[in-house]
């Protein structure tokens, strides 16, 4: 019941830090009790070795709850961490090759473009021109177009091919199953 510390309770005020005259009480069973005087809830709160929680401060008057504050916080806690388990970070991998490739290297690079697919990933495939190459920048559309001939799988494409300086890029992914 000494939780004091302002940095841990993001926001909420406790106990003594609650400073208004009348809060809206709900007891540690959560029945409504009524609009009580802070210092009586705070004795109730006190009577049953529990904190007193302002669970909603922007209601007239505002909401206060009897309830055990570290079991509150590690409850937050873990679903906030359930919450994060459930989550898949999308990742962009980046395939880069160069307009004059061969067939057989095409075929590795698409080969790793599918497994990333596969595997949810977005994929971000860049050509990058050098020299005289710039004048052929046609060559790169071709490089790009036969790469998605070569994926097996159903993708689809989130931004289409362009050039950004010397390089051309677009991204794909894979479509919602």
């Amino acid at each position: 019941m000494a939780y004091q510390n302002n940095n841990n309770n993001k926001g909420l005020r406790i106990n003594e830090m609650i400073r208004i005259r009348e809060v809206r009480l709900i007891d540690d069973e959560g029945n409504q009790m009524g609009i009580l005087p802070t210092s009586e809830a705070l004795n109730m709160a006190k009577d049953k070795d529990l904190d007193l929680v302002e669970v909603s401060p922007n209601a007239n008057p505002p909401v206060c709850k009897i309830l055990d504050y570290g079991k509150y916080r590690f409850e937050q806690e873990k679903k906030l961490r359930d919450s994060k388990k459930n989550q898949k970070v999308l990742k962009l991998k980046e395939i880069r090759m160069q307009p004059k490739i061969g067939s057989g290297d095409l075929d590795t690079k698409a080969k790793h473009i599918q497994e990333f697919l596969d595997e949810g990933d977005k994929v971000k495939v860049t050509i990058r021109f050098r020299g005289r190459e710039l004048a052929h920048t046609d060559l790169g559309f071709d490089v790009m177009n036969e790469v998605l001939k070569r994926l097996t799988s159903a993708y689809v494409i989130e931004k289409e091919a362009a050039m950004e300086g010397r390089n051309m890029s677009m991204t794909i992914s894979a479509k919602a199953k």
